[in-house]
């Protein structure tokens, strides 16, 4: 491994610009405070003296960030922010008053024991003030990027569920689906023309189609959702007649905005499952869109057997609109009305497409 990719694993950024250009800057500010000496100096010494703030400044840095890297190592996850602070703050202590003496030894010896423009011990508390409030920035970053990584790993968590269950209720819903279908498609071959049977197989490979289309996908335009919650009724239609009436008011301005898939048809296989269908009471379901709002909406019928219903997929489409948009989907439900109200989506990618 690198020396930059082994900071950036455990810094959380490439900090080798950031840090020199750090040290850089607060020798001089350190300069200026206690010494001031390219004001009262000549240039030469003036140079020497921040020269030398400048090494202290380096070599601390360099050994707190490889502590700090170490620490890292040994306790990487968010739970362990408070004893990793704690422990860095005690090597900050040591490093900074070692590094002080060792370095305040090396500078007599180099100067000939005469070494001393201003008084070292006035800058060890500024000096760990300084590194604190430096090895606080480390630390704010590495939490900010491992909240970030803990959230992106969650909402991917949470959509693999919400996945699973729109491919279960894909698989629970097809073998029922087809059932009924294929023995539609008898009674049709059996009683109507040949081109009432071919329209309904066209009609049924188009259900199926945008099925294994949309699979992975968790948003379709207005216009593919339209397209194939227009092909499901018609295979209704050859159950119902004309019982099952669908109004759609659905403008053309609106059809290349977003939806998620198979949530019309969701909605209007919810009606079907739970209202009565009948030549006295005719289902009407009128689908509209109305303020970017795409609104199913239908009398409630209910059945004298009513079907458990599970709002599997209802919930459904509540959970993958978490992650599509803060608009939630509205629900209401008067006693004799029932109403879904889907946002539309522009087509600027909301989530992160897996």
């Amino acid at each position: 491994m690198s020396i930059i990719s082994r900071r950036v694993k455990y810094l959380g950024f490439n900090d080798i610009l950031f840090g020199l250009s750090g040290v850089i800057i607060l020798s001089l500010i350190i300069d200026y405070l206690f010494n001031n000496s390219f004001v009262r100096l000549p240039l030469g010494k003036a140079m020497v003296n921040w020269g030398v703030s400048l090494f202290f400044s380096i070599i601390n840095w360099v050994i707190l960030t490889e502590i700090l890297i170490a620490l890292r190592k040994r306790f990487p996850s968010i739970e362990d922010t408070l004893k990793r602070i704690l422990i860095l703050l005690v090597f900050i202590v040591v490093t900074i008053v070692t590094v002080d003496i060792i370095g305040g030894i090396l500078l007599n010896f180099a100067f000939g024991g005469n070494y001393n423009p201003i008084q070292r011990n006035k800058l060890l508390v500024p000096i760990l003030l300084i590194s604190v409030m430096t090895m606080a920035i480390y630390e704010a970053i590495y939490f900010l990027i491992k909240l970030k990584k803990s959230i992106r790993e969650e909402e991917h968590a949470k959509q693999a569920i919400v996945q699973a269950q729109l491919d279960g209720l894909r698989n629970q819903a097809q073998p029922h689906f087809l059932f009924n279908s294929l023995n539609t498609l008898r009674d049709i071959i059996e009683e109507n023309p040949k081109t009432d049977a071919i329209n309904f197989v066209n009609k049924l490979s188009d259900v199926y189609r945008f099925t294994l289309e949309s699979g992975n996908s968790h948003r379709v335009s207005l216009a593919d959702e339209l397209k194939f919650s227009r092909a499901y009724i018609h295979i209704q239609n050859e159950r119902f007649g004309d019982n099952l009436q669908v109004d759609w008011d659905l403008p053309a301005e609106n059809l290349k905005l977003m939806i998620a898939p198979m949530s019309i048809q969701m909605l209007l296989e919810n009606a079907i499952k739970h209202n009565v269908i009948s030549k006295s009471k005719p289902l009407r379901i009128k689908v509209s869109v109305i303020d970017n709002f795409l609104i199913v909406h239908n009398k409630i019928q209910k059945k004298n057997t009513q079907i458990a219903s599970t709002k599997i997929g209802l919930e459904n489409i509540k959970k993958r609109y978490d992650f599509l948009t803060d608009i939630p989907v509205q629900v209401e439900d008067d006693g004799l009305h029932f109403t879904v109200s889907l946002p539309l989506l522009n087509q600027t990618k909301s989530i992160q497409e897996v």
